[in-house]
C-alpha cells in the first residue's frame, strides 16, 4: 500500500472532501491531489499530519519478505499433497514405457 492510497482511504472514510482535509492540516488541496495520485510522495512527518488531521494515525510494523515466501511455498507443497491423496491406488502393474538401458552402453 502506498501513501497516496493510504490518504484516499482516510479522507473518504472521514468524509472530507479534498479542501477540507487540505485546510485542515494546512497544506493546499493541489498538494493533496498530488499526494493521492502518487504523482508526489509525502513525508513521514506530512503523512502524519494528514492522516492527524483526517482522524486516523498509521500504524507500521515490519515483518520479514522470506515468510510471506515460505509461506506460499508450503501452501503449494500441502496442495500438492492433498491432491496425491485424491489420486486413485490401484496398482497397474509394471511401467512398459518409456525403456530405459539398465547400463550404459559404450
Amino acid at each position: 500500500m502506498n501513501a497516496g492510497t493510504i490518504l484516499v482511504e482516510a479522507r473518504r472514510r472521514s468524509g472530507l472532501s479534498r479542501r477540507g482535509l487540505a485546510r485542515l492540516a494546512g497544506t493546499s488541496a493541489a498538494t493533496l491531489t498530488a499526494y493521492e495520485s502518487g504523482r508526489s510522495v509525502p513525508s513521514v512527518q506530512t503523512l502524519q499530519r494528514l492522516l492527524d488531521a483526517a482522524g486516523f494515525e498509521a500504524e507500521v510494523t515490519l515483518r520479514p519478505r522470506y515468510l510471506d515466501a515460505e509461506r506460499a511455498r508450503r501452501e503449494k507443497i500441502e496442495a500438492i499433497f492433498a491432491f496425491v491423496d485424491e489420486m486413485p491406488r490401484r496398482h497397474r502393474g509394471e511401467l512398459r514405457f518409456p525403456r530405459f538401458p539398465t547400463e550404459p552402453t559404450r
